[in-house]
């Protein structure tokens, strides 16, 4: 039989981790239970034991969820991976799983804001002490890291400023210090960019975004060596809690059959919508990773494969324009959502990081004007002419 691993990431995305029941069914089984059952007591203390292989309860594992963490791993080029309910609980995961009171925490300050949350004010209730850096300027990484730093955590591209980290080189500094390096890649897509490859240990991604890519289900992965998975991950995961239901498995299972066809028709379309949007007198920037204007240009280039599906508009007329842009579009619909097959927009500044403090966000370069412009899989004439006449109306 072909080894998987060797198969193009098109091929994986349809058959990887496929496990078939004594039916024999085409289309994965959804496996909805809590429990199994043991054909006697001594197989269910070899169950326990570790002995036997098979599944225990669906809190720990369940057949239809590791379908999806097999395929993951395939495509992501990973040893292991585990589904957790969301993004968030996969990032709370990665995070958490091996960090202890006294340990150091280094991440880009340019994060979602529930992701702020979790390094500069839930760690340190534990003893973790955290320092938040501008994530492209890699002398304050390296000044940032110490003796006692054992994760380093980053977004890129970030949310929703589009800016971009240095992949390899902020793993290279963990290194030297020991300590891993945990990615946010949800952007980007595991289609465009490979941190694993450019030297990451964990990445994580909220599948509730493309990996689901039609708002249906909540779902999250964390994806790493199978030592620190076993060790470290499934414990942590095992004991808090937050596993993912076989039936949102399922939905991203089939989902992920689609993933490499709508991302790269999405890219396609973003590219095209972020030349119209640039040129526009309403606009005074717009940050795509696969725009030539692109502050980081050269490093999307290096590290990534194609642009990704999103894009930040900065208006001059700043949240008032904004606003009138949004409220103006009769296609794209107004979500904080992103990565869908509908194109989705929001104003950060009053939606996803509404509650960080108005001086960071002008730090972090969220201005009142911010858009972020999530591409979806209509017609691309459709979205232009649409777009076009929302700028219009914002002048």
């Amino acid at each position: 039989m072909t080894d998987k691993k060797s198969l193009r990431p098109a091929t994986q995305l349809v058959h990887g981790g496929t496990t078939r029941s004594q039916f024999s069914e085409t289309s994965e089984a959804i496996f909805l239970t809590q429990g199994f059952v043991y054909p006697s007591a001594e197989a269910a203390e070899a169950r326990f034991n570790g002995d036997d292989p098979g599944y225990v309860y669906s809190r720990y594992a369940n057949p239809t969820v590791a379908m999806f963490e097999e395929r993951m791993a395939l495509l992501e080029g990973a040893e292991a991976a585990k589904a957790t309910a969301s993004g968030m609980a996969a990032v709370t995961a990665a995070l958490l799983a091996d960090i202890e009171a006294g340990d150091h925490v280094v991440a880009s300050r340019a994060l979602f804001g529930s992701c702020l949350y979790i390094v500069s004010q839930l760690l340190p209730r534990f003893g973790v002490t955290s320092t938040l850096v501008d994530g492209s300027n890699l002398d304050e990484w390296r000044a940032a890291v110490t003796p006692k730093t054992k994760t380093l955590f980053l977004e890129s591209p970030a949310n929703p400023t589009m800016e971009l980290v240095d992949i390899a080189a902020v793993a290279e500094i963990g290194r030297s210090v020991g300590a891993r390096l945990v990615v946010d890649n949800v952007f980007a897509t595991p289609v465009f960019q490979k941190p694993l490859e450019l030297g990451a240990h964990t990445v994580v991604y909220s599948a509730t975004k493309h990996i689901d890519g039609q708002g249906r289900c909540l779902g999250g992965v964390v994806l790493s060596n199978a030592e620190w998975v076993e060790e470290k991950l499934l414990p942590f995961v095992k004991h808090t809690g937050p596993a993912l239901s076989p039936f949102n498995a399922w939905v991203l299972l089939k989902s992920l059959e689609t993933l490499e066809l709508r991302v790269r028709r999405q890219a396609e379309t973003a590219a095209k919508l972020a030349e119209i949007i640039g040129a526009h007198a309403a606009v005074a920037r717009v940050l795509y990773p696969g725009h030539p204007d692109h502050p980081q240009a050269e490093l999307a280039r290096r590290q990534m494969s194609g642009g990704g599906t999103m894009i930040a508009i900065d208006m001059k007329g700043g949240k008032d324009a904004a606003f009138r842009l949004a409220n103006a579009l009769q296609i794209v619909s107004l979500s904080n959502n992103l990565g869908d097959a509908k194109s989705l927009i929001t104003h950060p500044a009053t939606t996803t990081h509404q509650n960080v403090a108005e001086d960071v966000r002008r730090e972090l370069g969220i201005t009142e004007g911010m858009l972020r412009f999530s591409v979806g899989l209509e017609d691309p004439e459709d979205l232009a002419e649409d777009v076009a006449q929302a700028l219009d109306a914002a002048l």
